[in-house]
């Protein structure tokens, strides 16, 4: 019992959750649908804390630069690179999303239905819901994309004015800590809102709640390897002409630390030594791109967020036009640099992302309870996209070639 309460171990206790919430909705069914109000708390908890955490996010990534003057050729080069490899990302997640999708080809008991509008993403409808004329109604009403834009200048704005920001850094640092203590709070009810959840689900729809989420969690998978593959993989060989023995046996070596942690910043010193000692990239530029990475590179969650917007749409029966899914790409490139380093933390950002488009995020609750299976996945894309970065930087600042990887 003291295993399963550990703070780590919160995947295994939502897990029970889920399991709990199943046996109640196949054989209580009329019980499940009544306590649904306490699935509902823990998704009102969830929207809670939206906005709160991507302030404090987008804030710390900024004002905590260390380092300004490493923001110049190098860090831009490195930027563009990571906005390019995501983007790729989200292409080869839609392409799999769309050949699979997993929310379709289901059979419910009862269809599920959602009576709400998908946001305007026409380019005047998408500008206008970017930019805030009342930064505080903008922030009451729950709008995402105008409290990242503001949160973003007043952080530059922090930094710029030097020790007169300092104060007001110190706060922003507080706030933070105080805020990812609230949600790691609300992440220790998952067991029980998940339980809720997934015991309304299959009172309401039928057991083909259970083929849906197998569905999406392949999907993912697969999205993730499509990425490996054409995204990571072949463009690093084929531009760098790295040993692809050398390159594949060092991704392993990664993914081990990867999926057994699920945390890009635990897994970043294996990172680094591997990428020094094994495939010869230079200290210099790893000691930078590697962490920078860690930070803002997200190639998982492109799969995440392309993967989880198709399948919503589809169990909801939901069509979603070109300009909406360029949309996403768009907005998961800018959400996804404020990812919660905490168990649970892609929860809350999965959420904030189908919000920002107007679908329901009633199935994070269910997805939540295969969470950890699902983000053993995107942390390792995540490293990844770092260590083939960073080869392809390396490269073209002439510091490294492939008679400096090991074993050639």
């Amino acid at each position: 019992m003291n295993t399963i309460m550990k703070k780590e171990n919160l995947f295994i206790r939502v897990l029970i959750g889920f399991v709990i919430g199943a046996i109640i909705g196949i054989f209580a069914p009329q019980f499940a649908i009544q306590t649904k109000v306490v699935g509902d708390i823990y998704l009102k908890l969830i929207k809670m804390m939206i906005i709160p955490i991507l302030i404090c996010a987008v804030a710390g990534g900024i004002i905590n630069i260390s380092d300004t003057s490493s923001l110049k050729r190098i860090g831009l080069k490195t930027v563009g690179l990571y906005i390019i490899l995501f983007l790729g990302s989200a292409v080869v997640s839609f392409a799999v999303a769309f050949a699979i999708r997993p929310g379709m080809g289901i059979s419910f008991t009862n269809q599920p239905v959602w009576e709400g509008e998908l946001a305007d993403t026409t380019v005047s409808g998408f500008l206008n819901t970017i930019f805030p004329s009342n930064i505080f109604q903008s922030m009451a009403n729950g709008e995402i994309l105008p409290t990242i834009i503001f949160t973003a200048l007043m952080a530059v704005a922090i930094v710029a004015v030097g020790e007169k920001g300092e104060p007001l850094k110190k706060w922003f640092n507080s706030l933070s800590a105080i805020m990812f203590k609230i949600l790691s709070y609300v992440m220790e009810v998952s067991p029980i809102g998940v339980m809720s959840l997934i015991a309304f689900s299959l009172a309401e729809y039928g057991l083909g709640v259970f083929s849906a989420l197998g569905k999406y969690i392949i999907c993912c998978w697969l999205a993730c390897i499509a990425v490996f593959i054409l995204i990571l993989i072949l463009p690093v060989v084929l531009i760098t002409k790295v040993n692809l023995r050398v390159l594949l046996r060092t991704c392993g070596k990664i993914a081990l630390m990867t999926m057994s942690t699920t945390s890009s910043a635990a897994t970043l010193p294996t990172t680094i030594r591997l990428s020094i000692d094994e495939l010869g990239a230079p200290e210099g530029i790893s000691n930078f791109t590697l962490p920078l990475g860690c930070t803002i590179n997200m190639c998982g969650g492109a799969c995440s967020f392309c993967c989880l917007a198709i399948f919503v749409s589809d169990f909801y029966n939901l069509a979603l036009p070109v300009s909406t899914l360029i949309g996403m790409a768009m907005v998961a490139t800018v959400i996804n640099m404020a990812a919660p380093g905490i168990p649970g933390g892609g929860i809350v950002l999965g959420a904030s992302f189908l919000s920002i488009f107007g679908l329901p995020f009633d199935l994070m609750g269910p997805i939540s309870a295969f969470y950890r299976l699902l983000d053993m996945a995107f942390t390792t894309i995540n490293v990844e996209g770092d260590v083939t970065a960073n080869l392809l930087i390396s490269y073209s600042e002439k510091q490294w070639n492939r008679d400096m990887v090991k074993g050639n």
